[in-house]
């Protein structure tokens, strides 16, 4: 297993919260092209205009124009453009009023708030991964006895990754209040003894030949236990400082 697949892997969590992220980028600039876009003047009317009927005080009534009292006609002010940084930082505080700890809320709150869309952000990868897995173990002729094997061992990877994640963000290494890219890449580098663990423990139930079939087939193992990680358990944040 490469460490570039181990840092993905590892990383698999933070990519939900950094695609949450993305879409309220995009979001932002989806309705600035759409203010754009109506700000463009309405094209000029080219239908004649019917002649008023009614004799000359008539239609100079109607063609008078309107009054609305003293003063020049109100109007609202011009909407302000925000830069690439503002609109960087509103997707910011968007991204922690999600992530974060809300003022006042509990943890079986934020569980309830949060969680949720974890899990939904995981079922259409966690499906693929275990569809890929399928079509890999079938290549290399993998028993079901060995499966089964393999997901018993998984399950102590998957509780070391959660006590390790908890303490990252327990600590400040992982912060919805201060993402860190820095901060990001350390907790990734950290797992680096969990998954060698875990790819020894695969070597001890698949022979050297299945693991090349299956490497061959271009399934990774890193990959399906940062999918498969039932990150919808870990422990909610600490409230913002």
């Amino acid at each position: 297993m490469t460490r570039a697949t181990w840092v993905l892997a590892a990383t698999t969590v933070v990519g939900v919260a950094l695609g949450i992220y993305l879409y309220l980028e995009n979001r932002s600039l989806t309705e600035q092209l759409a203010e754009a876009r109506n700000a463009k003047p309405a094209p000029a009317a080219t239908a004649k205009t019917a002649p008023l009927a009614g004799d000359a005080w008539t239609r100079a009534a109607r063609t008078a124009p309107a009054t609305t009292g003293a003063g020049p006609t109100p109007t609202l002010p011009a909407p302000k453009e925000e830069t690439r940084l503002e609109r960087r930082q509103r997707g910011r505080q968007e991204m922690m009023a999600m992530l974060g700890r809300l003022d006042g809320e509990t943890e079986e709150e934020y569980r309830n708030r949060v969680m949720p869309l974890i899990a939904a952000g995981l079922i259409v990868p966690r499906a693929r991964a275990d569809e890929m897995r399928k079509e890999a173990e079938a290549k290399a002729g993998v028993t079901p006895e060995q499966s089964k094997k393999l997901d018993a061992a998984f399950d102590k990877v998957y509780a070391d990754a959660l006590d390790y994640t908890n303490k990252a963000v327990a600590d400040g290494l992982l912060s919805p209040y201060e993402p860190s890219v820095a901060g990001m890449l350390e907790y990734a580098g950290g797992l680096g003894g969990m998954l060698n663990e875990a790819n020894g423990q695969i070597g001890q139930i698949l022979s050297s030949q299945q693991m090349k079939a299956m490497s061959q087939s271009g399934f990774e193992w890193g990959l399906y236990l940062g999918t498969k990680a039932p990150w919808e358990q870990l422990r909610p944040p600490p409230p913002p400082k």
